[in-house]
């Protein structure tokens, strides 16, 4: 079956579907997922067995001579362990676990806003392709005009020279954009794994930003995203860590239990025995101390990172506030007065009373102006997909609702 994105057009949404399917650094994940639940089952075992055979007294001398005093003994042995050893070694693999969703999800959280942020940046260049393009025909009208002038003899032959050169450098604006617009798809499509791109054209409003929330609200978002929660579930990893080697100041007792015979004596005994190491709890003190440490590392860390990404959400609404406000200025504003002095500048170069230069000036300010708007706009965009990827919202719905 064909993609949706088959028709050479492609929205974010589906950007950030097919990454979620075929991006290998997060398919990564369900391989050590898949290596956590060996682990598991490996650690929920119990001690296992051991089956001992062993001989005394063989090929001797005198009364021992051959196997006239040989003596045979068959055991089973295994291990009590003590300080809830199975419990904990599982729940130290759990923990794990958990950590291996929470950094999956943190992954993917910035998997999603690298994509998001390519996207914007390739439907930005695609704007300003399109700018372009319109710069190109806009100086094919002026080397038509300025060439019917020339003819008359209402304006000097530099002219058209100068129009001929506005014309060429817009050309080469188009192909060196177009050119820029191609890697830049490329760059996109790397991320679930294509080569070359089955599509020339992103579907998205760049002008089209929502609001940002206060502060305070984004603030209070934090505390709750994958990134943070990376560190809560390390924290619960330590924890358990540290219950583990606990338990190991418990001395486990070996124990084991069989029957012996004498040749000899043609007689057979059972026989049973403990063992049970000594100075445990001492022997067990570094470790114990190096568990405590990490876990007071993970503390630390986490007020670090939490200090930093509200750093990070600060900076980036700021930026948005700032970059919308530039949008609707420029939208309301700037442009429409540039676009009314265009036209006023036209209709008096056409009756001789402004020069070509002021014309052309005037176009230029209004390109720039264009220019400065998409620029803007995807400020607002690449800060608003930040604060989105920092707090864990999605950015899809608002880019794929309308055209461009």
């Amino acid at each position: 079956m064909a993609p949706a994105w088959a028709q050479n057009e492609l929205t974010l949404a589906e950007a950030l579907e097919l990454t979620q399917e075929r991006n290998p650094g997060l398919r990564v994940f369900e391989w050590r997922a898949a290596m956590l639940a060996g682990s598991r089952q490996q650690a929920d075992q119990a001690p296992g067995f051991e089956l001992g055979i062993e001989t005394e007294n063989l090929i001797g001398t005198g009364d021992l001579a051959r196997f006239d005093g040989a003596e045979l003994a068959v055991s089973l042995s295994s291990v009590f362990e003590l300080g809830d050893k199975r419990r904990k070694r599982t729940r130290v693999v759990d923990t794990r676990m958990d950590r291996l969703e929470a950094d999956a999800e943190a992954r993917a959280m910035d998997v999603f806003g690298e994509v998001t942020q390519r996207f914007i940046a390739a439907l930005a260049l695609q704007e300003k392709l399109a700018i372009a393009r319109d710069a190109v025909a806009l100086a094919e009208t002026n080397r038509t005009l300025v060439v019917e002038r020339v003819e008359r003899g209402a304006a000097p032959a530099a002219e058209r020279l100068r129009a001929d050169a506005a014309l060429a450098r817009a050309r080469l604006e188009v192909s060196a954009i177009a050119a820029e617009h191609a890697g830049r798809l490329a760059e996109l499509a790397s991320y679930w794994g294509e080569v070359r791109t089955d599509f020339d054209c992103l579907v998205g409003d760049l002008f089209r930003t929502a609001p940002a929330a206060d502060f305070e609200q984004l603030d209070r978002r934090v505390e709750a995203t994958p990134a943070i929660e990376r560190f809560a579930s390390k924290a619960r990893l330590r924890d358990a860590e540290l219950a583990l080697a606990q338990s190991r100041s418990s001395a486990d007792i070996r124990w084991h239990v069989g029957t012996r015979y004498n040749r000899s004596l043609d007689d057979t005994a059972v026989e049973f025995g403990l063992s049970l190491p000594l100075f445990t709890g001492s022997r067990n003190r570094g470790n114990l101390q190096s568990a405590r440490a990490a876990r007071e590392v993970v503390e630390t860390e986490a007020q670090s990172a939490l200090a930093a990404l509200r750093a990070r959400v600060f900076g980036a609404w700021q930026a948005h506030e700032q970059a919308s406000g530039a949008v609707e200025t420029l939208q309301t504003d700037v442009i429409p007065a540039l676009t009314e002095a265009l036209s006023q500048t036209r209709a008096a170069w056409a009756q001789g009373r402004y020069t070509y230069l002021e014309w052309i000036s005037a176009q230029r300010e209004l390109l720039q102006a264009r220019r400065a708007l998409v620029d803007a706009a995807a400020e607002a965009l690449l800060n608003q997909a930040l604060i989105e990827q920092l707090t864990a919202q999605s950015l899809a719905e608002g880019l794929d609702s309308a055209h461009p």
